[in-house]
């Protein structure tokens, strides 16, 4: 039989095992019946995608609850028993780790955190450890809970098709690294780096208050100033993995210095740690922006200079933003707005003012309402789904010398499944 005649039942097969995991990523817990309905194939195909994604421990099944007599509707799931991924969240100040099930649902008892280590070194060991402690050791958990794989959020720029750390200005130990290939050869499981705004993206695309919207951005204005942009239900990120760079944009001339080498750069200007610059710069000691929330809510402190300073530039990315890009909805992603009631209002007022009316008419903003650690479990169950078809043009495409190439692991388990 001809290569291509074998080749295309097989993909057939992962198509439809993708799609299976696809309809439960959006509608939750169903019936085989219910997911033939709602696909539109034949029960046959349904069982034999049920059956391959069981073995592979991506999917489980359960009896539900049923009124009235009669044995109850076998029902499937994501796994959240017998498997699980790890999130991690690399920051400015703080890493920390979390695990979470395959429906996305972070454990909340499962928290493991450190300061950013000063070494690439030492950011790899904290990280091992934290994983040994999350897990009981190389991806098999006491209780017999596989872990399936670990998604990486990280600020900078990434190269997605290398998996490569290329310039982080607040992680500047993970410049020319490979991180999750790193961890990939440390822990014997796949892992996958994500730019953070990109993460939480994902994140807010099947987690968020307004899951499926498949056009919006989302702006992170912590340590930066970050973006991603889904479009048509897809990260948009460039030829390499470098779009979204607005905290790069010169802004202000002969600036503040920016992490990046230059000065003046937006990000230095309109998002969180601008704001704990200014007030540290004026109290007289370093403060950051979750004590300046917390002073000012108790009253010990005034920021509204250093607001009047900061939320004019933020006002202008926001309006280019809506310019360039026309999205349905902007999630913002920061702590800023827990000042004080009303702020996140006055930065409205001042977009619409520096924003075409048509433009800012059509396009919603709003807070984000996911973490990062949401974004770096959404990371890696993206990965997994698109390895079930292996070549998959997703966010994480490969090229023939990717470091993103599944794992041995990974690779026994869609080969034999």
């Amino acid at each position: 039989m001809p290569a291509s005649s074998q080749t295309r039942p097989r993909l057939l097969r992962q198509m439809n095992e993708r799609s299976v995991v696809r309809v439960l990523q959006q509608h939750g817990p169903c019936s085989r019946a219910d997911m033939t309905r709602k696909l539109g194939v034949t029960a046959p195909t349904i069982s034999k995608a049920v059956s391959s994604l069981l073995r592979g421990r991506l999917l489980e099944e359960f009896d539900s609850k049923q009124d009235g007599v009669g044995r109850p509707a076998r029902q499937l799931r994501l796994a959240t028993e017998t498997a699980q991924v790890i999130g991690v969240v690399i920051d400015a100040q703080h890493c920390h780790l979390v695990s979470a099930g395959l429906d996305g649902q972070l454990l909340s008892e499962s928290l493991c955190q450190f300061e950013t280590p000063k070494t690439y070194r030492g950011l790899i060991s904290k990280v091992v450890k934290c994983f040994e402690q999350l897990t009981g050791g190389r991806g098999l958990e006491p209780l017999g809970i596989e872990t399936l794989g670990l998604g990486i959020s990280m600020p900078g720029l990434i190269d997605y098709r290398q998996q490569k750390g290329l310039l982080s200005p607040n992680v500047p130990i993970t410049n020319g690294q490979s991180l999750a290939r790193d961890l990939t050869e440390r822990l014997g499981i796949d892992c996958v780096m994500l730019q953070e705004a990109h993460s939480l993206c994902l994140a807010q695309h099947h987690y968020g208050e307004s899951r499926g919207i498949d056009n919006f951005v989302m702006l992170d204005i912590g340590a930066g100033l970050g973006m991603g942009v889904m479009a048509g239900g897809r990260v948009l990120t460039g030829h390499s993995g470098l779009a979204g760079e607005l905290g790069h944009l010169p802004r202000v001339s002969n600036g503040r210095a920016c992490g990046c080498g230059k000065r003046g750069c937006l990000e230095t200007v309109s998002c969180d740690s601008a704001l704990a610059w200014l007030v540290s710069q004026r109290i007289g000691r370093t403060v950051g922006i979750d004590e300046i929330v917390q002073l000012t809510q108790t009253g010990e402190l005034s920021v509204e200079d250093e607001i009047e300073q900061v939320l004019p530039h933020l006002s202008f990315a926001i309006s280019a933003v809506i310019s360039l890009y026309n999205p349905s909805k902007i999630f913002i992603c920061g702590r800023m707005f827990d000042l004080h009631e009303g702020l996140f209002e006055k930065l409205l007022s001042e977009v619409a003012a520096s924003t075409l009316a048509p433009a800012f008419a059509d396009c919603e903003i709003v807070r984000a309402s996911v973490s990062k650690s949401q974004g770096a479990v959404a990371g890696i169950i993206e990965y997994l789904t698109d390895s079930l078809v292996p070549g998959v043009d997703g966010l994480f495409a490969r090229t023939k010398d990717s470091s993103s190439e599944p794992s041995a692991e990974t690779k026994s388990r869609l080969t034999t499944k």
